[in-house]
C-alpha cells in the first residue's frame, strides 16, 4: 500500500482522500486550519464540506505542512487554482525525497494562461518531482462518498505513471481510465466550468431545456476548437474529461458553478453570488482565462466571451443571450472543424 497526502480539506480533496483510505493506502489530509484536521482526526467527520459524511477511522488529518510533506511517496493536490503557487512554495522547502504528483483542480491561471500541469512544473523543484499525472472527470464529491458509480480520467505522457494513479484509486464504484493527451483532458476539465456557468444562467432566465441543450452542445464545440488548436488530440472532448465532465457540471444541482450561474441568471450581481456561495467558482476566474485564450490562438469562443461580458462588464444576462442568438448565420458542422 502506499503512502499518500492530499494538499486540500474541502469537499473533492476529502472525498478522494475516503477513497484512498477505503482503499487501504495510508491517507494523509493537509488543511491549512487546524480546527478542521482536529475535527477529522477526532469526529472522523468535514462538516463544512461534507455535512453527512463519515469519513473512515483509518484516514488522518494534518495542519503541518512539513508533516504532508515527509508523509507521503504520492501527493494530491486539491487546493484551488488560485492557491496552487502558494501551496507549492510551501511544500517545496519541506520535500524531502522524489514523490509523484498528481492533481485534481479544474482552472486555468488568468494572465499567464498556464495549465495547472504547467503551473506545478515551474513551482516544484524538479529533482524532487517524479511526474505530474491529471486526475478529471465528471465526479462530484457528494456522490463519490455516497459509493455511486463515478468515472475518471488519469492523464500523463508518461502512461506508466498515469496507470499507477490508476491502480491507487480504482475500486469497485470509482472506475479509473488512463490517457496520456494532459491538455486536452486539462483544457476540458477547466472549460466545462465556463460552460456551466452560463447554463445555470440559461436556467436561472427559465428558458428551459432546448436552450441548455444548445448551451452544452455548442460549449462542447467551441471548447474543442480551442483544446484542439493548443495541442489536445480532438477524441478527448468526446471523452469523461470533455463530454462527461460537461454534462454533469451543466445539469446538476451539485455544481457550485451551475448554481452560481442559475443566481447571476436571476438576477443577483457577481459579488452577492461569490459572497452567498462561501466557496470557490473556478469557473470565473476560468471565463477570464477562456476570454484570452481564444484572443491569444484566434479561436471563435462566442459563449465564453459573452460570459465574460456578464460577469466582467456588467452587461445583463439576458443581452448577452440574445447576442448569441443573433450571431451571423452559421453552418455547425463546417464550424466544429475550424
Amino acid at each position: 500500500m502506499e503512502k499518500v497526502c492530499v494538499l486540500g480539506a474541502g469537499s473533492w480533496g476529502s472525498a478522494l482522500a475516503m477513497v484512498l483510505a477505503e482503499n487501504g493506502h495510508d491517507t494523509l489530509v493537509w488543511t491549512h486550519r487546524a480546527e478542521q484536521a482536529e475535527e477529522i482526526n477526532r469526529m472522523h467527520t468535514n462538516k463544512k464540506y461534507l455535512p453527512e459524511t463519515v469519513l473512515p477511522t483509518n484516514l488522518h488529518a494534518t495542519s503541518d505542512i512539513a508533516r504532508a510533506a515527509t508523509h507521503a511517496e504520492t501527493i494530491v493536490v486539491a487546493v484551488p487554482t488560485k492557491a496552487i503557487r502558494e501551496v507549492c512554495e510551501k511544500l517545496t522547502a519541506e520535500l524531502t525525497k522524489k514523490v509523484l504528483f498528481v492533481h485534481v483542480s479544474k482552472g486555468i491561471e488568468p494572465d499567464s494562461l498556464k495549465r495547472i500541469s504547467e503551473i506545478l512544473a515551474e513551482s516544484l523543484p524538479a529533482e524532487k518531482v517524479d511526474e505530474i499525472v491529471v486526475l478529471s472527470g465528471p465526479s462530484h464529491a457528494e456522490e463519490v462518498v455516497l459509493h455511486h458509480p463515478t468515472t475518471v480520467t488519469a492523464a500523463c505522457a508518461d502512461i506508466d505513471a498515469a496507470e499507477k494513479v490508476q491502480d491507487l484509486f480504482m475500486n469497485q464504484f470509482f472506475r479509473v481510465y488512463t490517457n496520456d493527451d494532459v491538455i486536452g483532458v486539462e483544457i476540458g476539465g477547466a472549460l466545462k466550468n465556463v460552460i456551466a456557468l452560463a447554463a445555470g444562467i440559461t436556467d436561472g432566465l427559465n428558458y428551459g431545456d432546448n436552450a441548455k441543450a444548445a448551451l452544452i452542445t455548442r460549449g462542447l464545440a467551441e471548447i474543442t476548437r480551442l483544446g484542439v488548436k493548443m495541442g489536445g488530440n480532438p477524441f478527448t472532448f468526446s471523452g469523461l474529461t470533455g463530454m462527461g465532465d460537461l454534462i454533469v457540471t451543466c445539469t446538476s444541482v451539485h455544481s457550485r458553478n451551475w448554481r452560481a450561474g442559475n443566481m447571476l441568471g436571476q438576477g443577483m450581481k457577481l459579488q452577492e453570488v461569490l459572497d452567498q456561495m462561501g466557496m470557490v467558482v473556478e469557473g470565473v476566474r476560468t471565463t477570464k482565462a477562456a476570454y484570452q485564450l481564444a484572443e491569444k490562438y484566434g479561436v471563435a469562443m462566442p459563449i465564453s466571451t459573452e460570459l465574460y461580458s456578464v460577469l466582467f462588464n456588467e452587461v445583463e444576462p439576458k443581452v448577452a443571450v440574445d447576442a448569441l442568438m443573433m450571431r451571423m448565420k452559421k453552418r455547425e458542422i463546417d464550424e466544429m472543424k475550424h
